[in-house]
């Protein structure tokens, strides 16, 4: 983990974006000695939406399956994906 003072984006922008780019993490900043910002890069932005977006719909799958939701065997999921690539719908 990194912290830097917000000062050092303005002084040090590139080698702040090149460690969030090659290392894949972020750079916490403060101002004043307190924690204000994170910088990540986009990769690494884009990536947590999708990690966040993936769980929200495998809580709401799950919530759905718990209130008596039909749900399916992997073996009935092949199957109904083959139907559809092979033009077989039901």
């Amino acid at each position: 983990m990194m912290i830097k003072p917000s000062t050092c984006l303005r002084n040090e922008y590139n080698d702040i974006a090149e460690f969030c780019k090659t290392e894949k993490q972020p750079v916490f900043l403060t101002k004043n000695g307190e924690g204000d910002l994170v910088v990540m890069s986009l990769e690494a932005y884009s990536y947590r939406e999708e990690l966040l977006d993936m769980r929200e719909k495998l809580l709401e799958a799950e919530a759905n399956r718990l209130n008596g939701a039909k749900v399916f065997t992997p073996e009935e999921v092949s199957q109904r994906l083959e139907d559809i690539i092979n033009g077989n719908l039901r």
